[in-house]
Order: C-alpha cells, then structure tokens, then sequence
C-alpha cells in the first residue's frame, strides 16, 4: 500500500519560507538605504512639560535630545583622544581616526541611525584589526563594544522594535569571526553579549510602547474625526428635515395663490394665465423633489422622535414659555429676558432660534446640575441676539447622553444662516453660548426700532 504523504518537505518548505522572510526583513531593515536622511524632530508640545521654562526659550528646549547627543559624542571623543594621546605621528592618526569612529556614530544616530550602526561596526573592527597587531589599541576594543551598545540602543529608540534583535545577532555574529584574529577577545565578548541584551530589551520594550501610544492616539484622533463628521451629517439631516416644513408651506402658498390668481382678475389674458399655470406647476413640482430630498436625508432611526407629532407645526419663539416650563419642572431654575420690540421673523430663524435655547438648556441639565440659566433674546435691528448662560454645578453631573449635538448642533443652524455663535467657559466656573442671527430688512419693518 503505497502512501503519497511528504511532511518531511512540507516542513522544509516552511522553514525556508521563514528563512527567507527573515533575511528579506533584515535586508530591508539594515541594507536598503542604509544611510537614508531619517533626521529626527524636535520635541513637539504634546511630549513637552516645561511649564516652568520661559515662553521664549521652549524653542530652543525642543532641541534638548540633538544637543544632548551631540555633547555626548564630543564628550567620548575627548575623553577617548586623551587616553589615546602619546606615540608618533602615525599612532596619533590612528588614534584620532579611531576616535572618530567611536564617537561619530552617536551623533549620526540623530540623522542617519542606521548608517551609524555600520560605522560602530566599523570602529569596533578597527579596534579588533588595532590590537591583533603586536598589541597596539590597547583596551581600544573594549571601549568600542560600549561606545557599540549605546549606538545600538539609541538606534533601536529611533526606528523599530525587531532591529535590536537583528543589530544583536549580526555584531555576534560578527564578533565571533574576528575572534580569529584576537582569541583573548572571547573573556570580553561573552559578557558583552548578555549585558548588550539586558540593554536592548528595555530599548525595544520602549520603542514598542511608544509606537503602541502613537497608534492609540492616531486611532482616537481619527475617530474623534469621524464621530464629529458623523454628527454634523446627522445633524444637517435634522435641520433639512425642520426647514422642510417651513419651506413646503411657503411653495403651498405659492401653487395656491398661482391657481386662483387667474380668478381674482376679469378677461384675464391668456399670456398671464399661463404664467401663472407655469408658476404652480413648478411650485408643485418643487414640492415634490423637496419629499424625495426629504427622505434620503431623513434619520433612519426615528426613536429620537418618537415623542413628535410629525404632523405638528415646528416650535417658534412664541413657544419659549412652554419650553422654559418644561426645563423648570426638571429642576432648572431658569430666567428669559427679552428686549427690544418682539416681531415676527422668517420661520427658519424662529425655528434655529428655539432650537439653540432648547439644546443650551439641555446641556445645562445635563452638565451642570443644580445651577441656575438665565436666556436672553434680543431683537435688534438686522437680526436677533441670544445668550444662554448658566452658572456653576453644584454638584457632580452623572453620565446622560443628550438627543442633540450641542455646540456643534447649534453652530451648524446659525452658519446656515450667515450668523455668528460663541460658546465657552465663563470664568464662574459656568457656560455661555452667544449667537446672532441676521434677519434681512423687510419693507413691513422699516418702522420698527429695538427698545
């Protein structure tokens, strides 16, 4: 019985694929564009706690990481040329050579990591080369491994997690080589390799959350983005949905008086009677298109509205006292003040106007508990002022997600309207939201002046 089974090449075939995957990584990650720009940036505010630094010195606080790194290359490379001074002209050059090579890499990490990490390869094989011959570089190698370490530690903190691993395995690798070359080198390799580990571990581990917490923060920074476009479309949708009341009254209206107009008026020319005909058929026809719009943009999700009669009129400012009831018995104590000469405004306006009073007030409830409000309307001449303020919670505010948007909610109706809104903290520890509305000059008000 012959049986057709090659696990032995399947595993092979894994392995390889692992393997390759493996060098292709360390490829990329050591090899291709090695000594690429990568420079590093300056600290930004959100990593910066430097209250206490001087508003016209941060700036130059942003650079605290270069100019330390920097100092500490110029630092070994002092320290390294006076215990390498002495000797004749030769030996001076190859120790200030040498000493360049140990401590240029540090700085390097700031702009170049990776390149850096092939240059201390190359000091660490300059050291090696240096005390094979007749022992000259005395005590030059063990320098180089620590001056090698600190370069690979700050550039795992520049790039990423896995070439602390991949940087660990090619300098054993590669040390071990050179042990041909200087075989007392062995007493000083292998407790390099376990401290270099205990020193890149922490490193990667670093590196790791660092990456984690910027990808929490893009991952918040995006949402937050979406849920704000999320809720201006929702909130567009209800505003559509309210004005379409208030403009398919006005288009009825139209067709209405377009129809009966050629009734009002005795012989009435033929020319005139089919431009009103003409005017009712696109009043209809508008009206139509406004149902089609009305229902692409209507919430899908009724249960906000359940309580509404969709067959009731949108609320005005006439409604306010009902409004200010409603809120006083939850437990607001609230005030509305108004001046000047109350007069009838276009419905969009009196229907925003509500609309932002009932949100402010909402929020009021929600956010701050046990405080008192104070509504302000004001008609003035060129449009209508409101302010909504609200003193400080006397206690703490429970969790109560609200039906409306808030600010954002109340910014979009008084855009809409060409008006300006401001909402902030008021320094008792309360909120204000102030908005005016224009309201174009009608020939009816002409006479009318704000008390």
């Amino acid at each position: 019985m012959n049986q057709t089974t090659h696990p032995p090449r399947d595993d092979l075939r894994s392995e390889a694929r692992l393997v390759r995957g493996a060098l292709h990584r360390l490829r990329q990650d050591l090899i291709v564009d090695a000594f690429a720009f990568r420079p590093m940036l300056p600290l930004d505010d959100a990593r910066m706690s430097v209250t206490w630094v001087p508003q016209r010195l941060r700036r130059y606080v942003r650079w605290a990481p270069h100019l330390a790194l920097g100092g500490i290359a110029a630092f070994v490379f002092l320290v390294i040329v006076a215990q390498t001074a002495g000797g004749g002209p030769i030996e001076s050059f190859i120790a200030v050579a040498y000493c360049f090579l140990t401590a240029a890499p540090i700085a390097l990490t700031l702009f170049r990591p990776v390149g850096a990490f092939w240059i201390s390869v190359g000091a660490l094989l300059f050291a090696m080369l240096a005390g094979a011959l007749a022992g000259a570089g005395h005590g030059w190698f063990e320098i180089s491994l620590v001056a090698h370490l600190a370069v690979m530690a700050l550039v795992v903190l520049r790039t990423r997690p896995r070439l602390a691993l991949e940087m660990w395995l090619l300098t054993m690798a590669g040390t071990g080589v050179m042990t041909l070359l200087m075989p007392r080198a062995v007493s000083t390799i292998a407790p390099f390799a376990v401290v270099s580990v205990f020193v890149l571990v922490p490193a990667a581990a670093i590196r790791a959350w660092r990456e984690e917490r910027q990808h929490v923060v893009e991952t918040r920074t995006a949402t937050a983005e979406e849920r704000s476009r999320r809720t201006l479309l929702e909130e567009r949708a209800l505003i559509a949905r309210e004005l379409h009341d208030v403009v398919a009254h006005h288009m009825s209206v139209i067709a209405i008086q377009a129809e009966a107009a050629p009734y009002r008026v005795k012989d009435t020319p033929p020319e005139l009677a089919t431009s009103f005909s003409t005017i009712r058929e696109n009043a209809v026809a508008a009206l139509t298109e406004l149902r089609r719009i009305l229902g692409v943009v209507r919430s899908e999700d009724p249960d906000a509205f359940a309580d509404a009669d969709p067959e009731a009129p949108q609320p005005t400012l006439a409604s306010l006292d009902a409004l200010l009831e409603s809120v006083r018995s939850a437990g607001l104590e609230v005030e509305a003040v108004i001046t000047g000469s109350a007069r009838p405004l276009p419905q969009g306006v009196e229907l925003s106007a509500y609309r932002i009073v009932q949100e402010a007030l909402s929020n009021t409830l929600r956010h701050a508990p046990g405080a008192e409000a104070r509504v302000e309307i004001s008609y003035v001449l060129g449009g209508l002022g409101l302010r909504i303020v609200n003193g400080a919670p006397s206690r703490l505010a429970k969790p109560s997600p609200g039906a409306g948007h808030g600010v954002l909610g109340m910014r979009e109706r008084v855009q809409m309207l060409g008006g300006e809104i401001t909402a902030d903290h008021t320094e008792d520890g309360g909120f204000e939201v102030a908005a005016f509305i224009p309201v174009p000059a009608t020939p009816g008000a002409k006479g009318e002046t704000a008390g």
